[in-house]
């Protein structure tokens, strides 16, 4: 069954340990320029914000190059770097502020599960951030954070 990231804003302590935990792991430097999940401050809640891996993923259908396609062992949403033009349409298109551009590297980043043992799940000391399998169970919870990160995208809750 296929899994996605669970963000609890409630559990979220603020220390940015997913952060370093994706950096490291993706440029082997603790640097959260290079972080593919951003914690957010709304009203002094941190809010942990990553790639939400949509079903029907609107920065996929606004790539004019078909640079981004979905993994089938993972079902992450991953970026060919080697076809991405850079255009950046996909951050544009994004509800959730989920894609970036790294202006140091010339790239489009976005989580793409690492390879299903996401790091930022795996080091996050408060449980803010799990692992889940998709179940009916979840899909009320995984909807409220896209609403939260929509909303965060758009400027505020």
């Amino acid at each position: 069954m296929a899994k996605f990231l669970m963000v609890s804003p409630e559990k979220c302590t603020g220390c940015r340990t997913c952060e370093l935990a994706c950096s490291f792991n993706k440029e082997q430097e603790f640097n959260p320029v290079q972080s593919r999940v951003n914690v957010l401050t709304w009203q002094d809640l941190p809010i942990p914000r990553m790639c939400l891996q949509c079903e029907d993923p609107e920065c996929q259908k606004a790539c004019p190059v078909g640079a981004i396609s979905r993994s089938e062992e993972t079902k992450a949403l991953l970026v060919d770097q080697d076809v991405c033009i850079r255009c950046q349409q996909c951050v544009a298109a994004c509800p959730y502020g989920g894609i970036a551009y790294d202006k140091i590297f010339d790239r489009v980043i976005k989580c793409d599960l690492c390879d299903g043992d996401p790091q930022c799940a795996k080091f996050c000391p408060s449980g803010a951030i799990t692992f889940c399998e998709i179940a009916e169970e979840n899909e009320t919870d995984r909807k409220a954070m896209a609403d939260i990160f929509h909303k965060l995208a758009k400027g505020g809750l």
